[in-house]
């Protein structure tokens, strides 16, 4: 099912990682803010959504690092076909499912139909994410909240990819940049 299409009195809404609006909720215990011109002007406009679906599964601040252990990356996990690990080897795939369900329902409850995920995570990686192995080598493939919202028509960009976001937005609101 489509996202829900916002009323014509509320801007368009687009999900943001949290993270990269500078909250302290990455395994870590950091953020990787990134106030790129067009996220700032969202911001202002009101349209960001933050969002981490690792916080909202109930997992905690500071956690082990996660990976996807089995080939086929968060497509995989979705089906059954792989596994998310912490470092520990302890087998986190139900609270990285039930975050990816969580904004996905977060999504249609605010119309969003465009995500800025940060790249590289188990969860919102959208071209790349770590390999399976704690070896800190990146290979193709999405998370499993970035497969998800894709898989429901929402349209997922990386923190690298504002511009085409932007256009995105724009061509899906029929608004002029």
């Amino acid at each position: 099912m489509p996202p829900t299409a916002p009323n014509a009195s509320t801007p368009p809404r687009v999900l943001v990682s949290a993270c990269l609006l500078g909250h302290t909720v990455r395994y870590d215990g950091g953020h990787c803010a990134n106030m790129h011109a067009i996220l700032q002007r969202w911001l202002q406009a009101g349209q960001v959504i933050a969002v981490c679906s690792e916080v909202a599964a109930g997992l905690p601040v500071p956690r082990p690092p996660a990976e996807i252990v089995g080939e086929g990356g968060g497509k995989a996990v979705l089906e059954g076909r792989a596994c998310v690990q912490d470092r520990l080897d302890t087998d986190v795939t139900a609270a990285f499912l039930a975050g990816a369900y969580q904004t996905l329902e977060l999504a249609r409850q605010h119309g969003a139909q465009v995500a800025v995920l940060k790249n590289g995570s188990p969860s919102c990686g959208t071209t790349r994410i770590y390999d399976g192995q704690f070896s800190g080598n990146l290979v193709d493939g999405l998370g499993v909240t970035a497969i998800l919202l894709a898989r429901h028509g929402i349209r997922v960009f990386g923190e690298s990819d504002w511009a085409e976001a932007d256009a995105c937005l724009a061509r899906l609101t029929g608004e002029s940049r």
